[in-house]
């Protein structure tokens, strides 16, 4: 567990909040080896907020799991990186990285399926909380979060593990 992590953005459709029309996002970091993962809603997908957004995820995976990511798997997109003829090292998420240790690994262009694990969590979360719903405030649609993630990492069964619950995943790293 913690050896590499997947993290990525996903964008919310604008009528997810009932009445309202915003953009909204969420970004997800995902244990490889465990499938645990914790996500959180973005009002912007600007780099500074990815990064302070990765950070929380990353922290609350060690506060619950003490998982530590040693590599981190992320698409191209600017939020995760500069372009080419930036310096990495001026870049929120680029630099998150250098300063905790954790070396980022690049997917390769327009192949979201070379980080899979965070795109099978997306159509996951798309079919079981999202899709056909939309909720009366960005609270309530933060608190529906929240309750998923407690039921998809501690009681879903997931089939790419054998049909275990991601924390089951744990208990059987620690044996």
């Amino acid at each position: 567990m913690g050896q590499l992590g997947h993290i990525d953005c996903h964008h919310l459709s604008r009528s997810v909040i009932r009445g309202q029309s915003r953009k909204l996002y969420l970004l997800c970091v995902i244990d490889d080896y465990s499938r645990l993962a914790w996500a959180e809603v973005m009002e912007d997908i600007t780099a500074l907020t990815t990064m302070f957004t990765a950070m929380r995820c990353m922290q609350m995976l060690k506060q619950e799991f003490k998982i530590l990511f040693e590599e981190i798997i992320a698409d191209n997109g600017p939020e995760f990186g500069p372009s080419i003829s930036e310096n990495k090292q001026n870049h929120p998420f680029e630099r998150m990285l250098m300063e905790t240790g954790i070396k980022r690994r690049y997917t390769r262009p327009y192949r979201p399926q070379t980080n899979g694990k965070v795109e099978r969590f997306w159509r996951t979360l798309k079919e079981d909380l999202i899709e056909d719903t939309d909720f009366d405030s960005l609270q309530e649609l933060q608190d529906e979060l929240l309750k998923y993630i407690v039921y998809y990492n501690w009681e879903r069964p997931h089939q790419g593990i054998d049909g275990k619950k991601p924390i089951e995943m744990m208990k059987i790293d620690e044996k």
